[in-house]
This record gives structure tokens, sequence and C-alpha cells, in this order.
């Protein structure tokens, strides 16, 4: 099935670009979908972030109107950014769409579509720093403690929240467990990052007993139509209702009812529980490289965020509790 775009404006002026309406010629089509392969399998992007990557590109061929994006050189890439900042963006928006055209052409350099790569020099906007959000321990356990668990899948979702909370993996890792990742005897999960990158992360107590009690109970309930009881070591540990790999989405939704159910003021999201879970390590004095590498970190500086996150928290708990402050 051929997928038709177009470009367009909206009400607010803002520059939209997946819509049906337009069509790419094949060759461009090819581009694309080896593009969305390549991020797929050997950049390991979530789904939300491939989605991106692909729309970003497919907006940006569409502005070339006709000329070939293998033909283009370093002025015109800059005259799209240019074009692009016309409209109400934000700079965050502006960089991923940077990257977008980077990874792009990296991509076709590689595969020798193109005899140069025009974006090797291509800059992006700063982004505006800001601290991650997280949540406070109390908020975590009362988020847990009200997922219902009445129904298998409902156990699911709370066996998440606690692996979540426990690992702080990326919710792309943890929908992507199979059965042979796992060593509980020695309470470990082999989980693979971005660029498809093997780590081990540690798993607690807790929700380890929560998970084998998933796996001996809930989980053949949760598709009792399917045959869910052949398992080896590539059979997701996560399934939906028809047996399959459950989905990031489901995931999502499933922290968005309980939160809404405490009414917690706050956005949850399942990163929100990865910054949660660094951001109590760096306050209860876990060594920065020991979190770099249970949170997968490339570098270092990714991971230091965090301890400029417990210092802004130390820094209001002493302002409210200080008689002097």
């Amino acid at each position: 099935m051929t997928t038709n775009y177009c470009i367009i404006s909206n009400n607010k002026s803002k520059f939209l670009t997946k819509f049906k309406g337009c069509i790419l010629d094949k060759r461009e089509r090819d581009f694309i979908d080896g593009f969305k392969n390549y991020l797929s399998i050997e950049k390991n992007f979530s789904e939300h972030t491939l989605d991106a990557y692909c729309s970003d590109i497919v907006a940006y061929i569409l502005w070339l109107d006709g000329i070939s994006c293998v033909d283009v050189d370093f002025n015109k890439l800059r005259e799209y950014l240019h074009f692009i900042q016309r409209f109400d963006y934000k700079k965050t928006t502006i960089a991923r769409k940077t990257a977008s055209i980077r990874t792009f052409y990296k991509y076709l350099f590689r595969e020798r579509y193109t005899d140069s790569n025009p974006a090797l020099s291509l800059s992006a906007p700063k982004r505006p720093k800001s601290l991650p959000k997280f949540l406070t321990t109390e908020e975590v356990e009362k988020i847990l403690n009200n997922v219902k668990i009445d129904t298998p899948a409902g156990f699911r979702n709370k066996v998440i929240l606690e692996l979540l909370w426990a690992t702080g993996m990326r919710v792309s890792e943890l929908s992507n467990l199979n059965f042979g990742d796992l060593n509980l005897e020695e309470n470990e999960i082999r989980v693979f990052g971005k660029g498809a990158k093997e780590r081990i992360v540690l798993v607690s107590q807790r929700a380890k007993q929560y998970l084998e009690q998933y796996i001996t109970t809930a989980r053949k309930l949760i598709a009792p139509e399917y045959n869910t009881n052949e398992i080896n070591d590539n059979t997701p540990l996560f399934i939906n209702s028809t047996g399959f790999r459950l989905q990031n989405k489901t995931i999502r939704k499933a922290i968005n009812d309980v939160v809404e159910k405490i009414e917690l003021p706050k956005k949850v999201t399942p990163h929100v529980f990865r910054h949660s879970f660094a951001t109590r390590l760096i306050e209860n004095g876990a060594d920065l490289r020991v979190v770099q590498e249970l949170l997968g970190h490339a570098g270092i500086s990714n991971t230091q965020i965090y301890t400029h996150i417990s210092m802004k928290h130390m820094q209001e708990v002493y302002e409210s509790a200080h008689p002097h402050s």
C-alpha cells in the first residue's frame, strides 16, 4: 500500500508533515523505507522517534519540490532550515528535524546513494537546558499501589511499572524483552538499548517476585484463546490479549489511567520513571559511573544531569527546612 503525504499549514501557521494527498515517487519511497528499517533495526529507535524522523524526511523531500534529495548541497539544506524556522516550532523540534536530516544523509552516504554527505556540517540551534522531571518515592509508591490488579492485564501492568521503577529501563527496552533476556536467579535482565547496545540491569527482590508471579499465573490468562504456553528464548515476555508483544502505547495508557485516578498534578510518562530511578540512586550516594552503566548512557555527560537534579532538590529541602534560609 502506498502512503500519501503532503505539507500544509494549519490555522496556527505550523508546518505539518504527514497528511494524505501528495504522492512520493518510487525512488523516494524506497529511500524512506530503507531509512525506516535502518532506524528500527540498526539504531533501535522507538516507534515514536522512528515516526517523527520519517515524517521529518517526508516533509523535507516534498519541500524540495522535484529536486532529488541525493542532488542537494549544503546550501540547500541551510535554505530548508531557514524555511522551517519561519514557523512556530520550539528549538527542540528544530533540533530534532536537523538530526533527522543528518541521520538521513548519513544513511544515504553509507548505502552509496550519494557520493558525499552534504549534512556533515549541518548544525542545529542549541536545545534549551532543562532538568528532567521526576517523581518522589512517595509519588511512585502511590502510583504503584493504585494499579488495578483484579484482572490478568491489570496485574501485568503492575509488574511493568514495578520493573520501570526498579530498573530504569526505557519503555521500548521493556516491551522488547524476551524470556531469553531473563536471569532471575541473579536478579539480572539483559536489555538492548539505543543502537542495539546490550547491557545488564538489576532487578529488586520485590519486582522479581511480581515478575515471577506474572510468568507463572497471569501471563497465560491474558490471552486465553491463544497458545501462550510454548515458550523459548525469543518469546515476548509481555503480551496483549491476542498473544502478541505488548506495545508501548499500552504501557503509557496504563500509567495515564492511574495518574488520572489519583489526581497526581504531574505529567507522568515511562521516561519519568527512568528519571526518577536515576535521581533516587544519585541522591542515595550511587557512583555516577554505575548509574551510567545501568541507564545505558553512551557518555557520562548524559548522566551528570541527575546530579543537578539532586542538588536542586537538596536546595529546596534546605530552604523549606532551615529557619534562617
